[in-house]
């Protein structure tokens, strides 16, 4: 009884009148961590992720180069390829130069500026060839660019789905009709189209240049290079047509959004990061224009003159080959003229490719923002 009536101990308050804190219970003591030592590294844990699943390789193996029969074989297989046709090449300058010797020795480069094709006086020239080369070339590059740029941008920009597909076939198709072809509709064709409808209308607008007189026969320099032009379109179109589909679509919804219309958009846009790839393309019609003979050969007429009018006919070095090589003559150096002509259009077509991949690689680094 006396315990109960026992005064209890006051409580110490703290500073303030609050009570203390309950005491916080401790944790059951537990084993030490071993000393670690400063020679020893810490455990490094690991980075957070997916494992790989079981059987698979990681990224890291995969990196590796895997040595094997099978990558040896693949690996001399595009070494034989690439290195084979070098050799061609190769192969063929020299049977070209080989064959030509006879006529380089004797007239050097005078060939390439004489205009004179005399069989009897054993007389060769080229100027006049090289001339209608380069010129129905031109004209075909020159006629068939805007149209075959207006056609991809029509498929990959404006057509709807439905109709780019359809219209697209419809293009590349030219592109598998036969040279000859394409010769005997000129001659048949598009020979009496010109010389009653088009080149009178050439003659009274821009006679005055010079360019278009008569005579009009409708065979001629201009005629082949339409018909050069039909046949090197559909190369530029689908060339034109894959560039311009890889353009990103950021560049023309940030055109728009700027407040660009839609030829706005294509001109600032789109035609500059496609501008390597164009050139590329034209370059491939270009070459294809140049080292066709069959469809030149019917429309051209093969008379071998330098003349400012474009309705005169004229001659390619592709037609001569192909009119006078199954009658060549064994005496003289009528086939080394022949084969010096086709030297001179493998050296053209040459210099040509040489300086697209220039401007390619110049569009490009301007494209990319390198000056």
């Amino acid at each position: 009884m006396a315990d109960q009536h026992r005064p209890r101990p006051a409580r110490a308050e703290r500073p303030g009148g609050a009570p203390p804190s309950e005491p916080l219970q401790r944790a059951a003591p537990g084993p030490e961590p071993a000393p670690r030592s400063e020679a020893t590294p810490a455990p490094r844990e690991a980075a957070p992720g997916p494992r790989p699943a079981p059987g698979s390789r990681s990224p890291r193996t995969l990196a590796r180069p895997v040595s094997g029969r099978s990558d040896a074989v693949f690996y001399g297989l595009v070494l034989v390829m690439a290195v084979g046709l070098l050799a061609l090449a190769v192969a063929i300058f020299y049977e070209l130069f080989a064959n030509a010797r006879p006529l380089i020795a004797r007239d050097g480069l005078g060939f390439v500026f004489r205009n004179d094709w005399d069989v009897e006086h054993d007389t060769f020239g080229a100027s006049a060839f090289i001339f209608g080369t380069v010129v129905s070339s031109l004209i075909a590059v020159v006629l068939a660019t805007p149209v075959a740029l207006g056609i991809a941008l029509y498929l990959t920009e404006v057509a709807p789905r439905w109709l780019r597909r359809p219209v697209g076939s419809l293009v590349e198709l030219l592109a598998a009709v036969p040279s000859v072809a394409f010769g005997f509709w000129g001659i048949f064709v598009l020979k009496p189209w010109m010389s009653t409808t088009v080149d009178p209308v050439f003659i009274k607008l821009l006679g005055w240049t010079g360019l278009f007189a008569k005579p009009d026969f409708g065979i001629s320099l201009f005629t082949a290079g339409l018909v050069l032009a039909i046949m090197i379109l559909p190369i530029i179109a689908a060339l034109s047509r894959e560039v311009f589909s890889v353009v990103p679509r950021a560049q023309r919804e940030a055109a728009l959004a700027l407040g660009a219309t839609r030829w706005e958009s294509i001109r600032m846009a789109v035609l500059p990061y496609a501008r390597s790839g164009i050139i590329g393309g034209v370059v491939l019609g270009l070459g294809r224009a140049m080292g066709e003979a069959m469809a030149v050969v019917f429309v051209i007429g093969n008379v071998p003159q330098i003349t400012r009018n474009l309705l005169a006919p004229g001659a390619s070095i592709t037609s001569q080959i192909a009119n006078t090589f199954a009658e060549v003559s064994t005496t003289g150096h009528q086939l080394s003229a022949l084969l010096y002509l086709a030297l001179v259009l493998f050296f053209i077509t040459l210099v040509v490719n040489v300086a697209a991949r220039l401007l390619v690689w110049r569009a490009a680094a301007v494209a990319g923002g390198v000056r």
